[in-house]
């Protein structure tokens, strides 16, 4: 995949083998995972694993998760972008929003800037026509860049026993 998005402050860029160490360091954070089942990775293997689903992604759909690189530092920051989701909605598939980024980054900014540029590069160069996201009920970070980034909120759902609040973006109204 040869997909890069520039923002301001951001390069996202398609993720690497050699991302691991910084996946490991994001993902090994119990705080980062507290809205994610609360199961934070234990092993660089299980980092690994997880790029290999991306790199599968990929092959797959031409989209995936990419890495979020600070412009100014050339620093991993997280990942974001678009995904071809196929497992949270039981019911039917999607092209889902998401973003993750180490506990140092959170607050800043940079998720709401990396959705906004995944959500325009769905639309203008990918040509869908609707994007969905998750977020648990209690998460009012994500719940606040989703509203932010103009999602709009259209009811809940379970996933593995949680609630979580669903939204959608339409091109019409981007």
């Amino acid at each position: 995949m040869n997909i890069t998005i520039e923002t301001k402050r951001l390069i996202l860029r398609p993720i690497k083998k050699n991302d691991a160490k910084d996946f490991f360091e994001l993902d090994s954070n119990p705080e980062v995972h507290i809205y994610l089942g609360k199961k934070p990775v234990k092993t660089i293997e299980e980092s690994q694993k997880m790029i290999d689903d991306i790199l599968q992604q990929y092959k797959e759909f031409g989209i995936g998760r990419l890495a979020m690189i600070n412009k100014t530092t050339n620093e991993f920051i997280g990942w974001s972008g678009l995904k071809y989701e196929r497992n949270l909605r039981k019911e039917f598939n999607y092209y889902d929003v998401g973003y993750r980024l180490k506990e140092q980054f959170w607050g800043k900014g940079y998720a709401t800037e990396a959705a906004l540029a995944s959500i325009n590069f769905g639309f203008n160069d990918l040509k869908l026509k609707e994007i969905g996201a998750a977020a648990e009920l209690d998460h009012i970070a994500s719940n606040t860049i989703l509203n932010k980034i103009g999602m709009k909120y259209s009811g809940t759902f379970v996933h593995d026993n949680t609630q979580l609040n669903w939204y959608t973006i339409m091109k019409s109204d981007w």
